[in-house]
């Protein structure tokens, strides 16, 4: 199915889709959403509405459409490892080889990272035996840098399980994080193996710092981390951007280093329609996009979403022009 696109619109309708990492591969753009189902189960801080079960590929020649649907790419009862919900997934391109990055929980009800791979962009993907051993939470992000190495971002507060692992251990009981006062859960980082199937180095915390270098606390919920990271690379500055959960922002943070420390920067978009917020950020002919989601075509129904996208713009600092998603231009 296709149709043509407007910038902060929905790209499709016939579907509802969200979490949007988007990519150009040969030239063409490709968006790796989530898909949304309806269903009239509860509604909660542990995730339990967003019960996405599949993947679709969409894609675009030009950046105003038409959108095309590769239909299912990958459906959780391929997944020997998965139980259910297949949340926010992402791609990279190496070796060859497409390769597909997707949360799942696991038959303990864990949320683990998965992998499957295809030689198209657009799937079908066929997903490893067994999740990424030494992965959890959810919200993959994967970045293949100028020197070839590539690494995976990841994790999420409440139904992303980030609390449950300040100990390097899943401690299912745990459900608070650190004192307000004390600094805030980080995003995971990864280096992964040559091969792309699984972690070269441990997990370990990424650092998000003010302009003085201390640490975000737990406290400042405008600018501490929630979910959903991705990283895009401009002016030799690694960016950092994420979702701040309760306060609703993408917000972002720069480093000289893929692995941080991240000093804090700015909002890139503010406050959607709907709960939850999640980005990617894509240069596709010679200008940047920010790709996200809203519920304005559910009217406010937090698992029926909707992908958009808009033009983001650079300040000559290399800081990012906040985007009021329903101005009108």
């Amino acid at each position: 199915m296709t149709k043509k696109v407007h910038q902060n619109e929905p790209i499709v309708t016939h579907l509802y889709t969200a979490d949007p990492s988007a990519h150009v591969f040969d030239g063409k753009l490709y968006i790796y959403p989530s898909h949304d189902l309806d269903h009239d189960g509860p509604d909660n801080d542990n995730g339990d509405q967003y019960r996405m079960e599949d993947y679709h590929v969409l894609s675009m020649k030009s950046i105003d459409g038409p959108v095309e649907d590769h239909d299912e790419a990958l459906h959780v009862r391929d997944v020997p490892w998965a139980s259910k919900q297949m949340w926010a997934p992402d791609a990279a391109y190496k070796n060859g080889t497409y390769y597909f990055y997707f949360p799942a929980r696991d038959h303990d009800g864990v949320f683990r990272i998965g992998v499957a791979t295809s030689q198209s962009p657009t799937g079908p993907f066929k997903p490893e035996e067994n999740y990424i051993e030494g992965s959890y939470s959810i919200d993959p992000a994967v970045f293949v840098d100028q020197d070839n190495r590539a690494y995976c971002y990841f994790g999420g507060l409440w139904g992303g399980q980030l609390e449950k692992w300040q100990t390097g251990t899943f401690l299912p009981h745990v459900e608070e994080g650190p004192a307000i006062d004390q600094p805030a859960i980080g995003p995971r980082v990864a280096e992964l193996s040559e091969d792309m199937l699984s972690f070269k180095t441990e997990p370990k915390e990424i650092s998000i710092v003010d302009e003085d270098g201390k640490p975000i606390v737990a406290g400042d919920e405008d600018r501490r981390y929630f979910e959903g990271p991705w990283i895009h690379k401009y002016n030799d500055y690694y960016y950092l951007s994420y979702s701040t959960g309760t306060t609703h922002k993408i917000v972002y943070a720069i480093s000289k280093s893929p692995e941080g420390p991240f000093e804090f920067k700015g909002t890139i978009l503010n406050p959607v329609i709907g709960w939850t917020t999640h980005h990617s950020i894509v240069e596709f002919n010679n200008k940047w996009y920010l790709f996200y989601h809203d519920c304005s075509l559910s009217d406010g129904v937090n698992h029926k979403r909707s992908v958009k996208f808009t033009e983001l713009h650079y300040n000559e600092d290399g800081t990012i022009q906040t985007i009021d998603p329903y101005k009108q231009s």
